[in-house]
């Protein structure tokens, strides 16, 4: 007479599936269940850091390096994926597919108020009156849509709702889900040349007809006429105020498919996301955030990583799961020569305390920036960190 234990019905993390002959354990009962019970117990007090990569489909990618990819993440302990293909569904359906069949959850990345090739009027307008559509602000793919606009809403909508129709799709991932840098991270100010001590006119977004009058219908002031607009608080306000709105809305719609929303976000969100990118993230009614805690682009230290997850978990409350994202240096050993923070990150040696720092902090797991930037060195050093904090 045999037993099995169904995982479909059972906590893969509390269950085995095993067979065993009914006069075997009458007469090694004891044993038997010392030596299971002490298993079950070592295996549900090891329960799984989550784990994810952002990556995005490239000229070179196929269906079978997609396969080769997930399945070597998988195997580094990654449990999720965040994967880019534009609005492209095609290529969202093979990725999530793949993913699926590897057991990872899948995230459906894509850029939002980042696009080019639509309507001009679709486009934010800077403080000196040029359009997102023609004149960007620090570099020239830097076309962002305005997230007040009714006829970019609805577009965008559309679109994540696309994504999210996919069967194997867990989550639609927001990016790009805020206005132009007002303020640049300072590790980024060498690379433009610029000391921002201030908020430049140039980089200061939307001041198009429509939310210049919606401003003043609702708070009396034609924020045009104002002399310096950063120092209006309400003017700020609005905007943040725009971009929860628009986010919020879109959730909405895709909850309503059953579906769930993630989205990438710059830390904080006090500190640096609401002044600097106008998202006031906290107020997002969304199902799971991934701050960018990319602590060279700020000058800072592998320590500041668990510092601020801090206070993106007291933020919301701990209601809503935070993975600390983690910028990693693929030429690590020639870091000292990188000046551009954008090619820097985090050393092998630099891991160990993120990690311990994101989720000592609160966090929910952590996410990685990119996997193909991940030496052998770092996932060694990623394995040992997990390792032990999973025994805990």
């Amino acid at each position: 007479m045999c037993r099995k234990f169904d995982l479909k019905k059972h906590s893969p993390n509390k269950c085995l599936i095993f067979i065993f002959n009914k006069k075997f354990m009458r007469r090694n009962a004891i044993g038997v269940l010392s030596t299971l019970f002490l298993w079950v117990l070592s295996i549900s007090s090891m329960a799984q850091i989550p784990v994810y990569v952002w990556q995005g489909w490239d000229k070179n990618t196929t269906e079978q390096s997609l396969k080769d990819d997930f399945s070597t993440w998988k195997a580094h302990g990654v449990t999720g994926v965040c994967f880019n293909t534009g609005f492209d569904v095609d290529k969202a359906r093979v990725a999530a597919k793949i993913a699926k069949s590897l057991g990872l959850e899948y995230h459906a990345w894509m850029p939002c108020m980042l696009h080019a090739g639509l309507p001009a009027s679709w486009y934010a307008v800077n403080r000196l009156g040029e359009s997102a559509h023609d004149v960007q602000a620090y570099v020239p793919h830097y076309t962002f849509l305005d997230p007040h606009n009714k006829e970019v809403q609805a577009w965008l909508i559309e679109q994540y709702c696309k994504m999210a129709a996919i069967p194997e799709v867990d989550y639609v991932q927001l990016d790009y889900i805020r206005y132009p840098d007002v303020i640049l991270a300072r590790g980024l100010w060498d690379k433009y040349g610029l000391v921002m001590n201030e908020e430049y006119p140039k980089a200061d977004y939307c001041y198009c007809d429509d939310c210049v009058a919606a401003f003043k219908a609702q708070t009396g002031i034609d924020i045009r006429k104002v002399k310096d607009p950063s120092k209006c608080k309400k003017w700020a306000q609005f905007r943040c105020d725009i971009i929860t709105d628009f986010v919020n809305k879109l959730a909405a719609a895709v909850h309503a498919q059953g579906k769930k929303v993630s989205a990438d976000v710059f830390p904080g969100p006090r500190s640096y996301a609401t002044w600097m990118v106008r998202q006031e993230w906290n107020k997002w009614k969304i199902d799971a955030f991934f701050p960018m805690n990319y602590n060279d682009f700020y000058l800072e230290k592998a320590s500041w990583v668990g510092k601020v997850t801090r206070e993106e978990v007291k933020s919301v409350k701990g209601k809503i799961p935070v993975y600390s994202g983690l910028f990693i240096c693929k030429d690590w050993r020639n870091k000292e020569k990188l000046v551009d923070p954008e090619y820097s990150g985090l050393l092998p040696s630099e891991i160990d305390e993120a990690v311990r720092g994101s989720m000592k902090a609160g966090a929910a797991g952590i996410s990685l920036f990119t996997p193909h930037s991940m030496t052998d060195e770092h996932w060694e050093a990623l394995s040992e960190t997990l390792s032990k904090l999973e025994k805990k």
